[in-house]
């Protein structure tokens, strides 16, 4: 199974720390997000790693090279400056990821989600979500979970973690342009065709200065 770092986000509310670093590249505890996720999912066996960028994204390639110092190769799918948001991301990248099931992992999330859980996922549907308990910042929470299957709407809603796998048919009828996941998943969800997992270990979205401060602060206080 191959993986898809989403790593093409401008970053506009860690501005103006992201006017001048990727947001990839900033670091907690003294270690880029990006570099993060590449080594633990080096360490779950992926070999093949898809990173899409677009703002500075130059730079994360001067940064990464081709993987060959994490232990993978690394290819990277290019996009306008404006980005083209995660499921148009994940069109355009649909070339480099091939006709089987990707790993999909959110380059501002930190995590010590296990992601050799997901390496031999089986299942029929179209998309497979992890789900955590809704943070401060996200009360409402995304989608619920009724044994396994993941719906749209209210009632005991959780959080999208930023870590899935999706079969590449999800993507395969949408033209390359920008466009948002969420409205992609719903249809799907309506069909019955995604299913999911909740996740109760540590997640954390580094999505503003103060989230990126207890991030830190958190690295600060561990032993």
């Amino acid at each position: 199974m191959r993986a898809m770092i989403l790593a093409a986000g401008r970053g506009e509310r860690l501005r103006p720390l992201t006017d001048s670093t990727p947001k990839p590249l900033i670091e907690v505890g003294g270690k880029p997000l990006i570099v993060r996720h590449l080594e633990r999912l080096a360490a779950a066996g992926f070999s093949e790693i898809v990173i899409n960028i677009a703002w500075l994204g130059e730079r994360i390639v001067d940064h990464l090279g081709n993987g060959d110092a994490f232990g993978v190769t690394i290819r990277y799918s290019r996009e306008p400056p404006e980005a083209l948001e995660t499921a148009g991301g994940i069109v355009q990248a649909l070339p480099l990821l091939g006709d089987r099931p990707f790993l999909t992992v959110s380059a501002d999330v930190l995590t010590d989600y296990p992601f050799e859980r997901l390496r031999d996922i089986e299942s029929p549907r179209l998309a497979h979500l992890v789900l955590v308990d809704n943070p401060p910042h996200h009360p409402q929470g995304d989608f619920s979970l009724e044994n396994g299957q993941v719906r749209s709407g209210s009632g005991n809603a959780m959080t999208f973690s930023g870590i899935a796998v999706f079969d590449p048919l999800l993507f395969a009828d949408l033209a390359p342009a920008r466009r948002p996941l969420r409205p992609v998943l719903d249809q799907a969800i309506a069909a019955e065709q995604v299913s999911g997992e909740p996740y109760a270990g540590f997640w954390a979205d580094i999505g503003t200065p103060q989230r990126l401060a207890e991030a830190q602060h958190s690295f600060d206080e561990s032993p």
